[in-house]
């Protein structure tokens, strides 16, 4: 198995579990998990980077790398602007910004 399909392999196998897990989260969890859901992403960025210095000038792996790491960049900025915010909200008046 070619290291290309078996990147495509994760990928999928990946995006249909993470699929599974967040659509099993009552909607009332959401929130108070993303500081969880960060630490996975941090892992994701590692992989991400893992994978793209691992590539060896091939660019389908270059570009599967490139886009997980965005994504998960994406997800970890994300998250904290949400946890701040929602932190934010439990402040007193007087602290907050």
């Amino acid at each position: 198995m070619s290291s290309l399909s078996q990147a495509l392999w994760v990928l999928l196998l990946g995006s249909l579990l993470g699929l599974e897990l967040i659509g099993k989260v009552p909607p009332t969890l959401h929130t108070p998990l993303m500081s969880g859901a960060n630490a996975i992403s941090g892992i994701t960025v590692l992989a991400s980077l893992t994978l793209i210095a691992q590539a060896h000038g091939q660019p389908a792996l270059l570009l599967l790398g490139g886009a997980s790491l965005a994504f998960a960049l994406f997800n970890v900025v994300g998250g904290f602007v949400v946890t701040d915010r929602m932190l934010a909200m439990f402040a007193r008046k007087s602290d907050r910004r």
